[in-house]
C-alpha cells in the first residue's frame, strides 16, 4: 500500500520535536536537586561548594565555587557562603581532632585521653577528667558518655578497729542530726502562724529546696523558649564560657534561634551540675530579667 506523500512532512516535523524535547529534559536534569529564583528553577550546587552566580537558564547551574579553607558545605546548597569548621582546639574543652575538616564535611571531635563527654547530644561539645579509682579498681572504664564506675572498697583493707571507730563516729553524726532536724522542726511549730505564711523568704527557701531536686533535661525545651537566644547567651557569657562554644551553637543551627538557644542551654546546665536550675534564675535576675526568672522558677516547680 503506498504512504500518503502528502502526510510525510507532518511525521518528521512531530518526531523532530519530539526528540528535541527529550534531548533538552535529559541535558537539563539536576542531580542534587532545584531551587527557585526569579521564577526560575537553577540547580543546587552540589556538596563542598557554594553559589556565586544564580542560572539565567531554567534548569542550568549557575555558577559554583569551592568551599574556602576551614570552611564546608556538606549538603547541595543555594548558599553564597560555606559554613566555618567546628574547633576542637580551645583546652578548657578537652577535646582534640578526630576527623579533618573537608569542603565536604565538618571537622568531628572527640575527647582527649582520659577523658569523658559531658555532652547529651551526639556531637561532644565539652569533656570532663576521668575519676580515678584507687585499689579497689575499676569496675566500669571511663569511655564516652560515662565516667569511671570503681569497684566497692574490700572492708580487708581496714583494721578492725578503725572499721569500728568510723561505724561509731556515722551513729554520732546520725544521732546529732536527728536531734538538729526535731529541734529545727519543733522551733518552726511554735513560730506564729502569719510569719509562716506571710514570710517571703521562707517560701522562696523552700522553693530553692524544691528547684535544686528537678531533673531540668525534659524541661529545657520549655525553659529555651521562655530564655530566648540573647538572653541565654548573656547568661553563657556570665557564667565564663567561651565565645567558641557560643558561637558554635549558632552555627550548628542557622536561622533556628530556639534549636540555637536549647543546644547552648544543654552545654551550660551540664558544666553547672545540680546547681543548674538557681543557677539560671539567680543569672537572670542579676541581669535585670526577673519576669523570665520568675517563668524559669514556674516551670522548675511544676517539673518538681
Amino acid at each position: 500500500m503506498a504512504v500518503a506523500t502528502d502526510k510525510f512532512p507532518v511525521l518528521v516535523i512531530a518526531f523532530g520535536l519530539f526528540s528535541h524535547h527529550v534531548s533538552v529534559v535529559v541535558s537539563s536534569q539536576c542531580v542534587d536537586g532545584t531551587y527557585e529564583h526569579d521564577g526560575r528553577d537553577c540547580c543546587l550546587c552540589p556538596p563542598g561548594q557554594h553559589l556565586v552566580e544564580h542560572c539565567t537558564t531554567n534548569l542550568e547551574v549557575g555558577k559554583c565555587d569551592p568551599c574556602d579553607p576551614g570552611t564546608y558545605s556538606s549538603h547541595p546548597t543555594a548558599e553564597m557562603s560555606c559554613d566555618l569548621c567546628t574547633s576542637c582546639s580551645q583546652p578548657s574543652e578537652n577535646l582534640e581532632e578526630d576527623e579533618p575538616c573537608t569542603v565536604a564535611q565538618d571537622r568531628k571531635c572527640r575527647c582527649q585521653k582520659d577523658h569523658y563527654c559531658v555532652s547529651s547530644t551526639d556531637i561532644c561539645r565539652l569533656c570532663h577528667r576521668c575519676k580515678q579509682c584507687g585499689t579497689e579498681g575499676i569496675k566500669v572504664p571511663c569511655a564516652g558518655h560515662n565516667d569511671t564506675v570503681c569497684n566497692d572498697k574490700i572492708e580487708g583493707g581496714v583494721s578492725g578497729g578503725k572499721i569500728t571507730g568510723i561505724v561509731f563516729a556515722v551513729i554520732v553524726i546520725i544521732a546529732i542530726g536527728g536531734l538538729a532536724v526535731f529541734f529545727f522542726k519543733k522551733r518552726r511549730r511554735q513560730q506564729p502562724q502569719a510569719e509562716l505564711t506571710n514570710g517571703n523568704a521562707t517560701d522562696v527557701e523552700r522553693q530553692n529546696l524544691r528547684v535544686s531536686d528537678v531533673d531540668l533535661q525534659p524541661l529545657l525545651p520549655d525553659i529555651a523558649e521562655v530564655i530566648g537566644w540573647k538572653d541565654m547567651q548573656d547568661v553563657a557569657m556570665r557564667s565564663g564560657m567561651l565565645n567558641a562554644t557560643i558561637d558554635a551553637c549558632k552555627l550548628d543551627h542557622p536561622g533556628d534561634s530556639q534549636e540555637q538557644t536549647l543546644q547552648l542551654l544543654r552545654i551550660w546546665q551540664e558544666s553547672q551540675g545540680r546547681e543548674a536550675g538557681l543557677n539560671l534564675i539567680e543569672s537572670l535576675g542579676k541581669s535585670g530579667k526577673k519576669s523570665k526568672a520568675g517563668q524559669v522558677r514556674d516551670i522548675l516547680l511544676r517539673g518538681s
